[in-house]
């Protein structure tokens, strides 16, 4: 395989995870929190070692499905807009959980658990505290008991988010261990 067929095959998967991921996120009736988007951001981080393209993997997927949930929220099809104030912090934080991703020396079960979990819970703690501290969402006090609201409110997305990351990080790690050794060398390049 020549490099140029090499990028071009390492372009085309990356379109499709980018794609498909997008369009999983705007599936109606989708449980809440059950999303490929951390898994994809932790995968990237450990396994792309380009950083703006780890970087890029995700940020660009969940961007595309914003976009999705934008398009439908104008046409009455959604009742959630895919573009909101406060939403760049979304950008941020899965920025901050592919930079966990760049801590993964070793791809095993083991680390592939513990990292999602971190990250799951990373994000949780996160997203929770900036949704209370600029008011979206449920209105809770700006206190210890309205922070601690705040997070009681968050739990069945963060329990959905365990499930999501654990279930795509073992799809997106596993295919990552299954495909070619020769398309794997290019990626780690």
């Amino acid at each position: 395989m020549t490099n140029e067929s090499k990028n071009r095959s390492i372009i085309v998967t990356l379109i499709l995870l980018i794609v498909v991921a997008a369009l999983y996120r705007v599936i109606p009736g989708r449980t809440m929190g059950f999303s490929p988007h951390l898994a994809m951001a932790l995968f990237a981080g450990a396994v792309v070692k380009d950083k703006k393209w780890a970087f890029a993997l995700p940020i660009f997927s969940i961007f595309l499905s914003d976009l999705l949930y934008h398009s439908m929220y104008l046409m009455g099809k959604s009742e959630m807009p895919g573009f909101y104030a406060g939403q760049i912090t979304n950008y941020i934080l899965l920025a901050a959980m592919t930079s966990i991703g760049f801590l993964m020396k070793k791809i095993n079960i083991v680390n592939i658990i513990a990292f999602s979990l971190l990250v799951c819970t990373a994000f949780f703690f996160l997203s929770n505290f900036f949704v209370w501290q600029s008011g979206a969402g449920y209105i809770r006090p700006k206190t210890f008991d309205g922070l601690m609201q705040c997070y009681a409110d968050g739990v069945p997305f963060f329990v959905n988010s365990i499930k999501g990351t654990l279930i795509f990080a073992a799809v997106l790690f596993g295919a990552y261990k299954l495909i070619p050794a020769r398309f794997v060398a290019f990626v780690n390049k």
